[in-house]
């Protein structure tokens, strides 16, 4: 049986430390027999040969892509490449790429009260992404997204009326899951810096989800 393998990309904004989770990725995708190859430029995209890899993780925030890798990239996924991705990194990679947002099924537009804690709680406990994982307390930007009715939600977050008093209640995805052609696609809106990784049920939730994401 052949060894899975997977492209990394980082790039961007610093302060999401794009390089530093891109290798402690690559680590943990390794860990699981992954052959990993890292990129720092959206060109790795463009490769005729993206589709090749069974996932493919943008570790890219704030940032451009070209047509040619952004339509190279998409066809990957539809093809049967996994996409997994965390916070920003993947939910505000190309923020003026209307194609690409429908893809990862979300695009984040907001985290009020900047770094806050607040709560995680499980929405699909029988989820093997999930399973065994409890509600949990979280303390970094808390994302409120634009997101696609069609992404199967595994986690949520409640929003209060501390900084927006319209906001409040309001209940919002943190993981989900979803299809995109023959591709699977997996998104944790948690892990602002790499740091968040230490915390364990954010660690599992990513490493669960990219492992599922990847071509069987």
């Amino acid at each position: 049986m052949s060894k899975k393998n997977a492209l990394i990309v980082w790039g961007g904004w610093d302060g999401h430390t794009p390089e530093q989770s891109a290798r402690l990725v690559k680590t943990m995708l390794e860990s699981h027999g992954f052959d990993v190859v890292l990129d720092s430029t959206t060109e790795a995209f463009a490769d005729p040969k993206l589709r090749d890899f069974d996932l493919i993780v943008p570790a890219i925030t704030m940032s451009r892509i070209e047509k040619e890798e952004l339509n190279n990239l998409l066809d990957s996924v539809r093809a049967g490449s996994g996409l997994a991705g965390f916070h920003g990194l993947m939910c505000d990679s190309f923020r003026n790429e209307p194609d690409y947002q429908f893809m990862t099924g979300g695009q984040w537009v907001a985290h009020p009260g900047d770094i806050i804690d607040y709560r995680v709680e499980i929405a699909d406990t029988d989820d093997p992404i999930v399973a065994g994982i409890g509600d949990f307390d979280y303390r970094s930007e808390q994302y409120y997204m634009h997101v696609d009715p069609s992404n199967e939600v595994l986690a949520t977050t409640r929003f209060d009326g501390m900084i927006f008093d319209e906001i409040d209640g309001v209940v919002m995805p943190v993981v989900w899951k979803r299809r995109y052609g023959k591709g699977k696609v997996f998104y944790s809106s948690l892990g602002h810096v790499v740091d968040e990784f230490e915390v364990p049920e954010m660690k599992t939730i990513f490493e669960r989800g990219a492992v599922w994401a990847a071509r069987q």
